[in-house]
């Protein structure tokens, strides 16, 4: 991975929020992406955000959570106020927000969506997402996360156990 700029970059940038970039060598075969990109780059995966899109009420979302922890769709559909969520098909992800599996970010999608970050996840510590492209995540604080995508927290996974 090069260190050229992705739409995530790019709106970013434009908004003047400063980030990291956090280059690794991105692994498709891996069971769990987000893990594996957290294992690859020695941080732990409750800090590195993975970014899923939904489907919620025939509409797109996106919802961004530790990279080890499930999604909880009864709780997503409470945090947006919806009645009915699942997940975007993977050709349907990548062309609403312009980004392959693996390299979805929550920044410079296609079009705006509602999106919401899991509150554990939001304690003020850095955070790690996904840049836009396989292979790059962004390291950046939690309130500038929310700033760019003007995004809510929620409580959006499966509780342990």
């Amino acid at each position: 991975m090069s260190e050229q700029d992705t739409s995530a970059t790019l709106t970013l940038d434009a908004l003047g929020i400063p980030y990291e970039r956090r280059v690794y060598d991105y692994d498709p075969s891996a069971g769990k992406l987000g893990v594996a990109a957290a294992a690859a780059l020695g941080l732990s995966p409750d800090h590195v955000l993975k970014t899923l899109m939904v489907q919620l009420d025939g509409r797109p979302a996106c919802v961004v959570l530790p990279a080890d922890r499930e999604l909880d769709f009864t709780r997503v559909v409470s945090a947006f106020g919806g009645r009915k969520a699942k997940m975007l098909s993977r050709p349907d992800a990548e062309q609403r927000t312009g980004y392959r599996i693996g390299g979805v970010s929550p920044f410079g999608q296609r079009s705006t969506v509602p999106t919401a970050f899991e509150q554990c996840a939001m304690d003020g510590a850095p955070i790690v997402i996904n840049g836009g492209a396989q292979g790059l995540l962004l390291e950046l604080s939690p309130q500038d996360a929310l700033t760019a995508t003007n995004g809510i927290t929620a409580d959006l996974v499966k509780p342990p156990g």
